[in-house]
């Protein structure tokens, strides 16, 4: 069965009623999946094989008053059955298409340094690789 990727948006939430294994960290919350496909800024992009989800690809547009618009790709994840076929390609692809429309001109993530299949194929895209470090701040 042929893989077909989409842009999710408001009024969605019905397609996620299938999902393979392994494409979210942690089941779909209905109340946070509705705020996020409401959310400005907020983009989805989701693989299918039939009716069932195989794929994600989550970014967030970044404005700033002083760079250019950016596209932060904040998940892609991947059903374990489906992995090396090539659909987090077409999904980051469509994503970044989809950041180049609402005036993006440069995207950007981060990965865990021992993710070698998720460096593999970010690396297809020839970035630019430093080194950073991340704070995770809890109390807010």
């Amino acid at each position: 069965m042929a893989i077909i990727v989409r842009r999710m948006e408001a009024g969605d939430e019905a397609m996620f009623q299938l999902i393979a294994p392994d494409v979210f960290d942690e089941p779909i919350h209905p109340s946070r999946l509705h705020d996020y496909l409401r959310s400005p800024g907020h983009l989805m992009v989701l693989a299918f094989e039939g009716e069932v989800i195989v794929g994600q690809c989550v970014g967030v547009i970044h404005r700033h008053p002083d760079k250019p618009t950016e596209l932060y790709i904040d998940e892609v994840g991947t059903a374990s059955t489906h992995l090396r076929r090539g659909i987090a390609r077409q999904m980051m692809d469509e994503l970044f298409a989809w950041g180049r429309e609402l005036g993006c001109t440069e995207a950007w993530l981060g990965t865990e340094t021992g993710n070698e299949p998720a460096k593999a194929l970010y690396r297809r895209y020839r970035p630019t690789e430093d080194e950073t470090i991340q704070y995770f701040l809890f109390e807010l």
